[in-house]
């Protein structure tokens, strides 16, 4: 054992506060300057973390504190990136548990430890935000004691060590009446509590790679801790795959540690230590790096599979390549086959038709990402809806269910437990807290797409969804999720307000004057479950009496404009995403009207025969 580190990882449910917590780490682990400016939410580095404000990825960063070396990893709490978290557990001795003391453990809190607990890593709760209103650390901490015992963690861990405080304001307590200065309460339980490493010294350099991080200079670095033994600059190694058991030699030309918020070259590491390592042509997460010529394959942690599945295809719009550069079908596979290298938690697959792929994932926020990065890097493409990927069971169709909790106000309680009931979604449990109350139902993954966005319109954005995989179960039969039709375009160009003014009368708008659109191009939405064809173009006819644009320049209601997420989740099975870097565009697959009336017709006439 390196008795000098520490290796711990940082798990909550979303926005309860952790990426702020690391940052007063950092800041008391010295690793800012006493006049350096201090960055919030440091670790989040991607523009999209920044924007959204969640983990996406999981980084790694380092503190000193009393001569000993704190690795900490930081990782997502959204179940979509799942697969980040349970990578960075097979790299550390325990974990900081962060629950928020006016909302308790919520969905991740719960998926986030069972992963720990599973691992048998050693726990401490930090109960955080103990500075919010109405806030109950007493209870909070309570109600993870209730959800330790019911995720049947051992006596160990039950018995897991507490601190109270804020991330935000600087400060960590044993007890609530303790005085409120620093950090140092729970860097002396980390020291306490968490175990040094395992590992063996004298053993042959051994490594899992359990993470891929990129450098423009030295190409793949593989992330992960040294299990056993010292590895040097210039050492040969051997690297054996995890998927086929292949083995190639390789020399190791780099070792990083991580410090701060950067890395720093180091000419060796023993084990214990969690460093990255270049010099590979190839190298992917699960396989292992091993100094002994006949050394086996270590163990790789299964992730979760999959749950949804969508297709991704060329962009075959009247539009393809006005507003992106990559827009070929081998261009996007090998940006998707690039996914995969550093993305366990996706599966990727050619499609029967050319020009399309079956992308499989743990949920729309996932995909969502992918896709919004996928455009910022200049590409074009089309997704389609997430379809739920089914098993067969006992000879029986069967279908992935999911917990969700969902806690809105009072006032919205019958709205929310209707949309639940259209869906087929299952009462489970109900709670009222201060001024809201929090609801517990078991619904289809089917039932779930697009709810979220349902919660925050029937809310005016105060209610809070989140969920977690729950089993396969019976198909639970046709659920409808979206009760409206289309309006969609019946003609090319430029639209204009005059016909913006007459075609609002039939829905809701997405697109406003001066916006370019296609035939089969969806321009709004129609209450009615229906899809109505309108010319958004049609330009007013000029008399010696009146100008263009008399008497419609008002009454046009601003368009709804759509983010990636909640279009992936609007469109239905026969339309698609058009996604470009400059714009979002819902459309139909189909796009001449004739060629879709023909196919409505042959379908009813098969379905009636």
């Amino acid at each position: 054992m390196n008795q000098n580190i520490r290796n711990i990882a940082i798990i909550a449910h979303v926005d309860h506060g952790k990426t702020t917590l690391v940052d007063q780490l950092l800041k008391e682990g010295g690793v800012y300057r006493e006049n350096q400016e201090v960055t919030d939410r440091a670790m989040d580095s991607m523009d999209l973390e920044k924007e959204k404000g969640i983990t996406i990825k999981a980084k790694n960063t380092s503190v000193h504190w009393n001569e000993k070396v704190i690795n900490i990893l930081d990782t997502p709490g959204h179940a979509d990136f799942g697969g980040e978290v349970e990578r960075a557990l097979r790299m550390v001795d325990g974990v900081l548990l962060v629950v928020d003391a006016y909302d308790g453990p919520q969905a991740q809190t719960r998926f986030v430890l069972r992963k720990a607990l599973a691992h048998g890593l050693k726990v401490v709760i930090v109960i955080n935000k103990i500075d919010r209103d109405n806030a109950e650390p007493k209870e909070m901490y309570e109600k993870v004691l209730e959800l330790l015992l019911e995720l049947n963690a051992d006596d160990e861990q039950f018995d897991a060590p507490v601190v109270y405080g804020s991330g935000r304001d600087g400060y960590m307590v044993f007890n609530l009446e303790d005085e409120k200065k620093d950090m140092t309460c729970l860097f002396q339980t980390i020291l306490d509590h968490v175990p040094p490493p395992f590992a063996k010294p004298n053993d042959p350099f051994h490594m899992l790679v359990s993470n891929i991080d990129w450098s423009d200079y030295v190409g793949r670095i593989a992330v992960g801790k040294i299990l056993g033994g010292t590895v040097n600059l210039g050492d040969t190694i051997h690297v054996i795959s995890h998927e086929n058991g292949e083995r190639v030699r390789a020399k190791i030309s780099k070792i990083f540690e991580f410090t701060g918020l950067g890395t720093k070259e180091i000419e060796s590491s023993s084990a214990g230590n969690i460093v990255g390592l270049s010099g590979f042509e190839d190298i992917n997460i699960g396989d292992t790096l091993t100094a002994d010529a006949e050394g086996h394959a270590l163990p790789f942690t299964q992730i979760d599979p999959p749950t949804l599945e969508m297709q991704f295809s060329v962009n075959d719009g009247p539009f393809v390549g006005t507003e992106g550069k990559l827009v070929t079908s081998r261009q996007l596979r090998e940006r998707l086959m690039r996914e995969l290298k550093t993305n366990v938690s996706i599966t990727i697959e050619d499609a029967e038709m050319g020009g399309v792929f079956n992308v499989k994932a743990r949920g729309s926020m996932q995909v969502a990402v992918l896709v919004e990065t996928m455009r910022r890097e200049g590409f074009e493409l089309l997704v389609s809806r997430p379809t739920v990927i089914e098993k067969i069971i006992d000879g029986k169709r069967h279908e992935p269910y999911e917990t969700v909790w969902i806690e809105v106000p009072d006032d919205n309680v019958g709205t929310i437990m209707q949309n639940l009931a259209n869906r087929k979604g299952v009462l489970t449990n109900m709670e009222k807290m201060v001024n809201t109350t929090m609801i517990e139902a078991t619904i289809t993954s089917r039932g779930l797409i697009g709810m979220e966005i349902d919660v925050i319109n029937a809310t005016s954005g105060h209610g809070v969804l989140s969920h977690l995989f729950k089993e396969y179960g019976p198909y639970a039969g046709e659920v409808l999720t979206r009760i409206s039709g289309t309006l969609i375009a019946t003609e090319a160009g430029e639209t204009t307000t005059y016909a913006l003014v007459m075609c609002q009368e039939r829905g809701k708008l997405f697109v406003g004057p001066g916006e370019r659109v296609y035939e089969g191009m969806i321009v709004g939405e129609n209450p009615r479950n229906e899809d109505i064809a309108i010319n958004a173009v049609r330009a007013k006819k000029l008399t010696n009496f009146r100008s263009q644009g008399d008497g419609v320049s008002t009454g046009l209601t601003p368009a709804i404009k759509f983010s990636l997420e909640r279009a992936v989740e609007y469109i239905a099975t026969d339309e698609l995403l058009e996604v470009t870097p400059l714009n979002l565009r819902l459309r139909k697959r189909i796009l001449k009207n004739g060629e879709r009336q023909k196919v409505a017709k042959q379908s009813k006439q098969a379905v009636s025969s």
